[in-house]
């Protein structure tokens, strides 16, 4: 059985630790807005990357891609993971998600090149036998996303004109409402062209249709550089969103947790206090019994 010094500890080391988780909700909690906002800002801009895309290829008969005469694909992929814990399995259950793609047996291909974002995912896919190209800080404020994304659109390029990757895969947690986030894929390149095809469908936001007067392939290269920034711009705000989401989720799961603990301990505090008391007052009441001699 617990002492009082002892119960009373385990109190005082329950509330601290609430205190903290409290601070960590309230944290969760203000980040996800801040990533939110970094994906809504997105839209706009995305959609008009995509208009422009679908002018240039109004007249294209291909799509420049490389390595297109090759019997073997060099693959590479980019998983965006979270550099600390307290999250749940939001780490866990993306390497899954990612080992399910890049395990696949392909005969054709020569193998994946990957980098990570977040230190956790880079230890999860090294456990598994793979290794790690590169490994990026997980960007801590909204404001930092589009420097690391510069990185990762950097060592792209140098995979491409090095190494002939010829596809590139995202890998991360895609925000939602629901669960607070949900394992997703996403081809980066080559662009999907069907997709784009499909927007043709889509009615013209004006009466004409705008033209350019720059080379086709040049211009599409250009605006294809924005189109991967958004798209590795938006994986990012959405695997930050998503991992404090798990965050927060996780946190309140332990407050809950902390709450039953301390009413546990709170109950067996109380009841060893009043065992204690009813020890002194039997004390006392035996020490004047013994110095009265059994009379009162």
């Amino acid at each position: 059985m617990e002492t009082l010094p002892q119960l009373h500890k385990q109190l005082e080391s329950l509330g601290d630790l609430r205190t903290i988780v409290k601070t960590m909700k309230a944290l969760s909690a203000a980040s996800i807005r801040q990533y939110e906002r970094a994906v809504g800002a997105l839209d706009e801009y995305h959609r008009t990357i995509e208009r422009g895309l679908r002018v240039v290829l109004r007249d294209m008969d291909s799509i420049p891609t490389r390595g297109a005469g090759s019997d073997s694909r060099q693959l590479a992929a980019v998983v965006f993971g979270s550099d600390h814990g307290l999250c749940g399995r939001f780490n866990e259950e993306l390497v899954e998600h990612a080992l399910d793609r890049i395990e696949l047996p392909q005969s054709d291909d020569e193998g994946w090149v990957l980098l990570t974002v977040g230190a956790r995912a880079a230890v999860g896919l090294e456990r598994e036998g793979h290794s790690i190209e590169a490994d990026f800080l997980v960007p801590s404020a909204a404001a930092q996303i589009t420097a690391t994304v510069q990185q990762i659109l950097l060592k792209i390029d140098e995979w491409r004109e090095e190494r002939g990757v010829d596809e590139v895969h995202l890998f991360y947690n895609r925000h939602s409402g629901r669960r607070g986030y949900e394992p997703t894929s996403v081809q980066l390149f080559p662009v999907d062209v069907h997709h784009l095809r499909q927007l043709q469908e889509e009615p013209w936001p004006s009466r004409n249709l705008p033209t350019f007067t720059m080379d086709q392939r040049r211009l599409f290269r250009r605006i294809l550089n924005q189109y991967f920034f958004v798209s590795i711009f938006r994986a990012c705000a959405e695997s930050l969103a998503s991992e404090h989401a798990s965050r927060l989720a996780a946190m309140q799961s332990a407050e809950r947790n902390l709450d039953e603990r301390m009413d546990d301990v709170t109950t067996a505090y109380r009841r060893a206090r009043q065992d204690e008391i009813t020890s002194e007052l039997l004390d006392v009441v035996s020490g004047f019994e013994v110095s009265t001699g059994g009379q009162i």
